[in-house]
Formats: C-alpha cells, sequence, structure tokens
C-alpha cells in the first residue's frame, strides 16, 4: 500500500499553521509530518541528517520572518531533492508568481483558497500535474504577451507537443491527456519530457509560462480551468 504524502508546512502565522494541520489530519494519504515558523529553522531540520524522512511537498509562504520564500525555494529544492514545492500564499503580485514558477515551483495557491482546493492542489501536484489558482491561472493565459516572433517560436515544438502542452495547461493530469488523444501514457510522458527539455524548465506551470511567453498558444485556444481533482 502506498505510503502517505508526507507534507512540510512552512508558515509564519500559527493560527493558519493551525487551520491547515487540522484540514490534513482529517484527509487519508496526506500526512502533515512537519512544520515550522521559518525558512530557515525548515531547512535547518533537512539538511539535519537524524530529522528523519524528506518531505514529498513542501507547502511554502512567500512572505516569512527573515529569508522570505522566493529566497528559500530554490534551497528547499536542493535540500529535498524530489520534493515538489507548492506556494501557499497571500500575494497574488504578478512578479511574484511568475518568479516563483521560474524558480521551480509546482504550484501557486492563494490562502483565500478553500481547504478542499489546497487538498486536491496537493494530490494534483504529487500526480504530476499543475495546481494554480484559478485567478493565477487567468493571468499567465490572458496578460502574458508574446516576446519571440511567431516564426522563431513555432520551431521549439512540434504541433502534437503544442496540443500536449495546451492540455496541460488546461489542468489535465498525463493519464487524462493520454485519454483525451487515445495514445499511452508512455507517449505522453515522453512528450512531456521533450516539451520541459526544449523550452528549458523543469515542470508543468514553467512550461507554461515559457510557452506563453513565446506565444506558442493559439489565440483563443487554450483556456484555464481548475486543477482535476
Amino acid at each position: 500500500m502506498k505510503s502517505k504524502i508526507r507534507v512540510m508546512l512552512v508558515e509564519d502565522n500559527p493560527r493558519y499553521r493551525e487551520v491547515i494541520a487540522l484540514a490534513l489530519k482529517q484527509v487519508p494519504g496526506i500526512q502533515l509530518a512537519s512544520q515550522f515558523g521559518t525558512a530557515e529553522i525548515a531547512l535547518r531540520s533537512l539538511r539535519d541528517k537524524s530529522s528523519g524522512e524528506l518531505p514529498e511537498l513542501v507547502l511554502l509562504d512567500l512572505r516569512l520572518p527573515g529569508m522570505d520564500g522566493l529566497e528559500a525555494l530554490p534551497q528547499f529544492l536542493s535540500s529535498a531533492p524530489g520534493a515538489k514545492i507548492m506556494i501557499l500564499t497571500q500575494s497574488d503580485n504578478e512578479a511574484d508568481v511568475l518568479h516563483a514558477i521560474s524558480l521551480g515551483a509546482s504550484g501557486y495557491l492563494l490562502k483565500s483558497s478553500t481547504v478542499n482546493t489546497i487538498i486536491e492542489g496537493i494530490r494534483t501536484v504529487m500526480n504530476g500535474g499543475a495546481s494554480l489558482d484559478a485567478g493565477v491561472a487567468r493571468f499567465i493565459i490572458n496578460t502574458l504577451k508574446t516576446r519571440l516572433p511567431k516564426g522563431g517560436a513555432e520551431v521549439l515544438l512540434t504541433g502534437r507537443q503544442t496540443e500536449i502542452l495546451t492540455l496541460v495547461g488546461d489542468g489535465l493530469l498525463k493519464k487524462e491527456i493520454a485519454d483525451r488523444l487515445k495514445i499511452s501514457y508512455a507517449t505522453v510522458d515522453e512528450h512531456v519530457a521533450h516539451i520541459y527539455e526544449r523550452l528549458g524548465v523543469r515542470n508543468a506551470p514553467a512550461a507554461v509560462n515559457k510557452a506563453h511567453l513565446l506565444g506558442l498558444f493559439p489565440l483563443g485556444g487554450h483556456r484555464a480551468r481548475q486543477p482535476p481533482s
């Protein structure tokens, strides 16, 4: 039987930590393994070899005392290789969104999200998907402008790769994409790996962001939707 998803929470507000802790305690398959009020203490615990198993997902606030979440994000990825980082913050600042995604965040949710949305986001990210707040997704889709001439950008991805990336941006998981396109999961997985390689990114949110920056999505051909449960 698969073990529970080990989650680390880095959040300086004790009341909000308590809300998340109580919510996750009721969820089968998810374990809040540790919680910290600062990034420095959380990182120290990861570097302490006697502190136990590493988390599989870090819920990271951006506005933290001392080292902020954006500064800490690469250090969490380095200290817990293989862990996913999901931002959970009050900030819907466009610069924060793009910076977090470019640094390797696999999801970006606002604290105004419901507990169910946060839980669904954790599962989506751990299943290889991208968890983005609906407003954040709309910002990425509607406000980013083409930064390269279309002819130069088109050569980066094949038609099939662009189709798959569009579905990734719509929130579909790899299995759902395989079912939608009537191809194997392995084929989708291979395409996604090539997409990441060609765009020079490491996860789905960064790929979607880069694709919009490069103008790879057809106008009107991509809509935001809530992450799948």
